[in-house]
């Protein structure tokens, strides 16, 4: 009888596993291709341009989130009616804004995003420059005592020695 319930159990195991395993698998949502493998290409192209708004560091095609297959979806709409490349990525500026851009163009409303890593940098090496200066001047703190600044101290090591009698 424990035989047979050791084998049950194992059974009713393997199920289980073979349900989580085959769970995601079945629930995976493959994208209709374009029929046309020169647009398909240009679509392609043109995800990796796209930034995923979720990720915010992949492109596209690299990720997995529900809105990048959404966008991969819309750019092969549009590709498919017959849009250029330039009218697409308008359209996807339009609606989502030059952040939907791998690389958003200079313009005033993103100046910092290209210029913050500069001034970020110079302003580091502002800060550590002055510290650097700041910290040489304390370096005449080390320099020689004079002769009455030795005999001073030497007057007060005294009396601290004697137990200021």
């Amino acid at each position: 009888m424990t035989v047979l319930r050791r084998r049950l159990d194992v059974a009713a195991l393997i199920l289980l596993a073979a349900f989580f395993v085959a769970a995601p698998i079945s629930a995976q949502f493959v994208e209709e291709r374009l029929a046309d493998p020169a647009q398909e290409a240009r679509a392609y192209a043109l995800h990796k341009q796209l930034r995923c708004l979720v990720c915010q560091n992949q492109s596209i095609v690299d990720s997995n989130a529900d809105l990048a297959r959404d966008l991969r979806i819309i750019v092969r709409e549009r590709v498919g009616a017959g849009d250029s490349d330039v009218q697409v990525l308008d359209y996807m500026v339009a609606r989502y804004g030059d952040w939907v851009l791998m690389k958003p163009p200079f313009k005033i409303t993103t100046a910092l995003l290209w210029l913050g890593p500069g001034l970020i940098f110079l302003l580091t090496a502002g800060g550590v420059f002055i510290a650097f200066r700041r910290g040489r001047g304390s370096a005449a703190a080390n320099t020689p005592l004079s002769s009455e600044e030795s005999a001073r101290l030497d007057e007060l090591l005294k009396d601290a020695s004697s137990g200021g009698r």
